[in-house]
């Protein structure tokens, strides 16, 4: 977690002084190197530090002061004479990011947490010296170079002020614009870029569904919300090729629930296959419904087969149901959908599957199935908080056998709005589902996943699960023994990449994963195989 400060305890300070020396002893040749690798500031004791801290580290800061003389005093003979007159002047030194922190959000926050001191204090002007390697940035921002060229050969720094007035008004378009802005510095092999997404959720938004979600909240039971409410459900058959879909307020382990309720419905064992986590929550969900069923199970990683299903289903002939995951998300494994659809359809058993990592990112038609759930929050593009359950025949209302809330025929019969719904959340779904090209987005998944997949080969990382048995979109990585699958997250995070790393279940198997699910550009994930090869080589 990112804290934005003011720079208060010893030992941020420390930190600081380590900070100071890394960047202007060994990046930037300004200062003479010292045994203990600590540089002092001279104005140390006059300096408020702005800092960026992770834990007990500080990774980024900048330093305000408002007494004369300043710095550039003893470097611009004239330094009142160049600047606007009659301001309440302050000098911003020591701007300093830890390499593998130089992103887009910790600048943007430091700069806000320093701006909102420096109002505070009632300075209305700052003056820099930038590096001239970064120029572009700090006039990007509002900063107006003055007066000659300071420092040295090797270092050399161009004096710059900023006034309120042009802070209010470049840094309110600065969000939008700095991306623009750091994509051309990131093709500079500069390190100041925004974080890559590649989470199995919440994914990386478009900035049409963001800006959807801001709107006004408004009744469910309003007209407007009415048409989007319909249009919503029929983009989403269009895209699953189911007959019907209900739209429930609530995350995928809801829609699960609810999928779990109809089977509890039907007479005659049931069958759940389990080849990693979700595959075992869904035994959990029968459990909880105290369901009568057998299971096939396998070790995390090796994937079930329509075949096993097969034998499974000869040699047991009252199961009349099949519970199982599409995506297995914790391994990657994809399940072949239409062949165990098949081998049940034959047998008079409904089949009930959890498309929650799949759908949306390989082509598929859910006409077939009973029962199908996925959620608004992954390759759909919209925000967490909406979960959809598709089915394709009759269900009823059955408030003797299920909760209100899990009964998918109480929605079925009540046009798919029998409790409140998020508008809000609506809006933002509507707006991601019109935008997908599903052509398109498969498309650029395979094309992306190749990248990686060959890119972690040729680093010598292990992918779990072979590539004609895995989803395209999901990769999980077997990090070697001795190394800390946590540290190489941490890591990754630090250089700009959100990776799934933190659940359980992975630390438990020192694995990580790679999530190509959300706005994701090929340019983005393409060096990141890369990039891990380097920190796992590092760690080892």
């Amino acid at each position: 977690m990112l804290v934005f400060k003011v720079a208060s305890e010893p030992w941020e300070f420390d930190e600081i002084h380590k900070l100071n020396y890394k960047t202007f002893v060994e990046e930037i040749p300004q200062h003479q190197s010292t045994p203990d690798q600590r540089l002092i500031d001279k104005f140390h004791k006059e300096n408020t530090y702005i800092i960026c801290a992770r834990g007990k580290s500080v990774v980024g800061m900048i330093t305000v002061r408002g007494q004369r003389p300043f710095s550039l005093d003893q470097k611009i003979d004239n330094l009142d004479e160049l600047m606007p007159r009659n301001r309440k002047v302050c000098e911003i030194r020591l701007l300093a990011v830890k390499p593998e922190a130089r992103n887009g959000v910790i600048f943007k926050n430091l700069m806000e947490k320093t701006a909102e001191y420096c109002l505070g204090q009632g300075f209305d002007t700052a003056v820099i010296s930038g590096t001239t390697r970064q120029l572009k940035l700090y006039k990007h921002i509002g900063f107006v170079p003055f007066g000659p060229l300071v420092g040295t050969a090797e270092a050399p720094y161009q004096p710059m002020y900023l006034t309120l007035e042009a802070f209010r008004e470049t840094f309110s378009r600065l969000g939008q614009e700095a991306k623009v802005l750091l994509e051309e510095m990131a093709q500079k092999h500069e390190e100041l870029k925004e974080p890559c997404n590649l989470l199995p959720g919440p994914v990386e938004m478009d900035a049409s569904v963001k800006s959807a979600i801001g709107g006004p909240a408004i009744s469910t039971r309003a007209k407007g919300f009415m048409d989007s409410f319909d249009r919503v459900k029929r983009l989403l058959l269009e895209i699953s090729g189911a007959k019907q879909v209900e739209i429930f307020l609530g995350s995928g382990t809801l829609a699960n629930d609810v999928m779990t309720g109809q089977l509890s419905l039907v007479d005659g064992r049931g069958l759940v296959l389990a080849d990693g986590e979700f595959g075992e929550r869904l035994i959990d969900h029968a459990e909880r419904f105290r369901l009568d069923f057998s299971t096939i199970k396998k070790e995390w990683g090796r994937k079930i087969t329509a075949e096993e299903v097969e034998k499974k289903l000869d040699g047991d002939k009252a199961i009349k149901w099949c519970l199982f995951t599409h995506c297995e998300t914790s391994t990657g494994v994809l399940h072949d959908l239409d062949r165990i659809t098949d081998i049940c359809k034959q047998r008079g058993v409904a089949v009930a599957v959890d498309c929650i990592s799949s759908f949306a990112t390989i082509p598929m038609k859910l006409d077939r199935v009973d029962l199908a759930t996925s959620l608004s929050g992954k390759a759909v593009g919209g925000y967490p908080g909406l979960s959809f359950v598709f089915y394709n025949g009759e269900v009823k209302s059955r408030p003797g056998k299920l909760p209100r809330y899990l009964d998918l025929g109480r929605y079925a019969e009540k046009h798919g709005l029998p409790y409140t719904q998020s508008s809000n959340l609506f809006a933002a779904l509507a707006a991601a589902l019109s935008r997908i090209d599903l052509t398109k987005k498969i498309h650029d998944i395979e094309e992306m996943s190749q990248v990686v997949r060959s890119g972690l080969a040729e680093n010598g990382l292990k992918v779990l699960v072979p590539r004609e048995e895995s989803s395209p979109a999901v990769f999980t990585i077997v990090i070697p023994k001795g190394i800390s699958s946590k540290e190489i997250g941490d890591e990754l995070a630090r250089t700009g990449y959100l990776i799934s790393y933190m659940s359980e279940y992975l630390l438990a198997r020192n694995w990580i994963q790679i999530c190509i699910l959300g706005e994701i550009k090929k340019n983005e994930i393409e060096a990141l195989p890369g990039i891990i090869g380097k920190i796992v080589n590092k760690t080892a």
